[in-house]
């Protein structure tokens, strides 16, 4: 059987950012889910398009359209990291596979064609490797190029017995030219096209090469080249990434946190042993545990430095221990254990300087050790987060851990204190009085104003000092949405006698000191 060497087997699995969020968090694909990402729908299942929900739209307006729907937000390395076992498997059946998104594989089809006899048995052979893995609802398509191959793959049904769509040879441009110009040019050149009347592939295929290179560009002759069947690229098979993950399965299961952490130290050196053998550390890792009762536990940790087999063995006991002690048991014995890196850098960004790390590298050897010996939300480092109140704004973070994604310091935070902030946050609120020339506290109304100029500031107990200066009030509104949890205070600034600026917040209980600029 002689194959044309352009032919492509694309194997797409749709929806694949909604089945790895559920897969992560054990939820139904079937259900009503959307993944968000910058308060927009980033992707959604089946029965929340059915609801009415597409890319693109507000959250709000999503979960007015579908009032079951369950959010999760967006992760693109949960995409790459759950897609891995499907390629690595693909690649057992057919070798020779290209990566073209998560969820999306491309191979040639002359070996596979050869091997099993024939296009379509090829395509169910795939069909029946990813279904093994629990992938439901994958489709394949044959055509002259991976573009092309991707589309039939899309228009093949999948309430069939077997998705597949095959385009005979030679017939994947007369295929193609039905779908919108859109799939082959930018957003700004497709609105170009459409305002000149060209709105489809075969329609943009007619046009002549040579103009449209003139008017497009490199870009736009490659996209011509795809709209008429006369695609260049052509299957890049990857290199598979070497192996670095360890797993250990317990037999029996081990039901106490001292015993596991004593008898997966030899992987632990192995997992490390492999990236010192390619001149590279890890300075983040995954610990996945699965107990003898069905539970599965996952978790990512990262490294200030980079990891060690001690510090391997410390993280699996700081995520089976929890709260409680080295020497406790467990509610369920643990059958397996995995640790998959997820942050590898080269060695030589990570040597020492001539002398050597000095007091950085005593500190960081201090830490980890006292980190060891407490647990790791012992010792915790001080981070800047996102929010409107500063008290919102102090996170404290597990040293070797990053801060969580808050919206960070230069985020867009209507209502925020612009820099510079106050040098000393007061843990808890101090009660203060700030009164008026008549000894009458100082009131804000609805609109914003002040009863009168303040003349006296003093904290709960203490002395009223005399007001050289002030400024405000500005609102905060938070939640005007929420009757429940809505909040609305005013900020104000003073300037004591003795020279020293406080910032104040006034709300229906009275006036408090949140900070004060050292």
């Amino acid at each position: 059987m002689i194959v044309d060497p352009t032919r492509t087997i694309v194997l797409w699995c749709p929806d694949w950012p909604v089945f790895a969020a559920c897969r992560e968090a054990g939820l139904d694909p079937a259900a009503p889910i959307a993944l968000t990402d910058g308060g927009q729908i980033f992707a959604c299942s089946a029965a929340a398009r059915r609801d009415g929900v597409v890319r693109g739209l507000k959250l709000r307006e999503a979960q007015y359209r579908s009032p079951g729907l369950t959010l999760l937000d967006y992760d693109a390395s949960l995409d790459v990291r759950v897609f891995e076992p499907v390629v690595r498997r693909v690649e057992e059946t057919v070798p020779g596979v290209q990566l073209i998104r998560p969820g999306t594989l491309a191979m040639r089809a002359r070996g596979p064609a050869r091997y099993y006899g024939g296009e379509d048995a090829a395509a169910r052979a795939l069909l029946d490797t990813v279904a093994a893995l629990g992938v439901v609802g994958a489709r394949v398509g044959v055509a002259d190029g991976p573009f092309a191959a991707e589309q039939a793959a899309r228009a093949a049904s999948p309430t069939g017995e077997a998705p597949v769509g095959i385009v005979p040879p030679g017939a994947s441009a007369a295929f193609i030219a039905p779908l919108p110009v859109g799939l082959v040019v930018d957003a700004r050149t497709g609105v170009l096209l459409n305002r000149l009347g060209v709105r489809s592939l075969g329609e943009f295929a007619a046009l002549p090469e040579a103009d449209v290179r003139r008017r497009f560009g490199a870009a736009g002759a490659f996209a011509h080249d795809r709209a008429s069947g006369r695609e260049q690229a052509r299957v890049l098979a990857r290199t598979p990434p070497p192996e670095f993950e360890v797993a250990q399965e317990f037999e029996p299961p081990l039901d106490r946190i001292d015993q596991l952490a004593f008898a997966f130290r030899v992987r632990a050196d192995e997992f490390i042993g492999r990236m010192r053998a390619k001149r590279l550390v890890c300075t983040g890792i995954r610990v996945e545990i699965d107990d003898e009762a069905g539970g599965h536990s996952s978790r990512s940790w990262l490294h200030p430095r980079w990891f060690t087999p001690a510090d391997v063995v410390d993280r699996v006991r700081w995520q089976l221990q929890g709260a409680g002690t080295a020497d406790s048991a467990l509610t369920s014995p643990i059958v397996r254990l995995r640790i998959v890196p997820e942050r590898i850098d080269s060695t030589g960004n990570h040597e020492e300087g001539l002398w050597g790390g000095g007091p950085d590298e005593r500190v960081h050897h201090g830490l980890t050790r006292v980190q060891s010996m407490l647990g790791h939300d012992a010792v915790v480092t001080a981070e800047i987060g996102g929010g409107r109140m500063l008290a919102d704004r102090q996170v404290l973070v597990p040293w070797g851990d990053r801060a969580p994604e808050r919206g960070g310091e230069g985020a867009p935070w209507p209502g925020s204190l612009p820099a510079l902030a106050p040098a000393s946050v007061f843990r808890e609120r101090l009660p203060i009085g700030l009164l008026d020339a008549g000894g009458s506290v100082v009131t804000i109304d609805a609109r914003g104003v002040i009863s009168a100029n303040p003349e006296r500031f003093a904290l709960a107990g203490g002395v009223a000092a005399p007001v050289r200066a002030w400024a405000g009030p500005w609102p905060v509104v938070e939640r005007w949405w929420d009757a429940e949890h809505a909040r609305r205070v005013h900020r104000f600034q003073i300037v004591d006698d003795d020279g020293c600026a406080w910032l104040l917040v006034r709300d229906d209980e009275g006036w408090w000191a949140e900070a004060r600029y050292d």
